[in-house]
């Protein structure tokens, strides 16, 4: 499946090209020891598995790539972290926090 834009919105598959707008940053907050997403006036804490997608969001990698990486890390099989990275995707470029 390619990536496809229904509507103005991003659906997101296998060749999607996930990366942050340039208005959010991942930054690390070191004082509370934790990741945290800056937008514009708001900062959200993504948990650790999405915060290890999102390191990999850089507009290079295909949501392939980044599935077969976090398998390789994790000892996971690729088909159940491809479902679920898309799935996560999918639901962060719905609230437009990713872009392909």
């Amino acid at each position: 499946m390619v990536e496809t834009k229904s509507a103005g919105r991003l659906i997101v598959g296998p060749q999607t090209r996930p990366h942050l707008p340039p208005y959010l940053k991942l930054r690390h907050d070191a004082g509370r020891g934790r990741w945290v997403l800056l937008a514009p006036e708001r900062i959200l804490t993504p948990d650790q598995t999405a915060v290890a997608v999102l390191r990999l969001c850089d507009g290079t990698r295909t949501v392939e790539d980044i599935a077969a990486t976090l398998a390789k890390e994790y000892a996971a099989p690729v088909d159940v972290i491809l479902t679920d990275v898309t799935e996560l995707l999918q639901g962060l470029a719905d609230k437009g926090y990713v872009k392909g």
